[in-house]
């Protein structure tokens, strides 16, 4: 299990905000986890909530995530720590609000969202290496999951024969 920055408690509210629970000081792959703990709770908002109520957690995730990583940052060297996974849970969001809830989709969206995250293609490199702070740690998650529901969304567009 990977540790946390000196000095960072793992019941502090931005300790556990920014790895998304713990489940980003799992062992290898912590992007991978935080992007699978968002999947059954990003059902369960938009099952309850519906896609308005996933689109308002979206953006609480996103503020509430920005200040619990800026502070994980602050007691840490690292500028894009593996642990934190929260950015995962924005982009993984993202991109499942694009599709119906059903199991399929929500394995592409997964994959996709990884995908997206992993690659980094333009312009996501470029926001992951040039904003600074915990925006940037979270901001390129963001247009990795839009690009993954934009994807998403032709699929469905060509599927439905239009």
């Amino acid at each position: 299990m990977t540790k946390l920055p000196t000095g960072l408690s793992f019941w502090h509210p931005a300790a556990l905000i920014a790895t998304a629970g713990g489940s980003g000081l799992l062992p290898r792959a912590p992007g991978t986890w935080g992007s699978l703990v968002a999947i059954p709770i990003g059902y369960a908002i938009s099952h309850y909530a519906g896609v308005i109520g996933l689109v308002i957690a979206i953006f609480v995730a996103f503020s509430v995530g920005w200040w619990a990583t800026s502070i994980y940052l602050r007691h840490g060297d690292d500028t894009d720590p593996g642990p934190v996974v929260i950015d995962e849970v924005v982009g993984q969001w993202i991109t499942i609000v694009a599709v119906p809830p059903t199991a399929v989709y929500y394995v592409f969206a997964f994959l996709l969202f990884r995908f997206f995250d992993i690659l980094k293609p333009w312009p996501i490199r470029w926001i992951d290496r040039r904003v600074p702070g915990a925006l940037g740690v979270i901001l390129d998650d963001v247009l990795a999951g839009i690009f993954a529901a934009v994807v998403l969304l032709i699929a469905l567009w060509i599927e439905r024969g239009v």
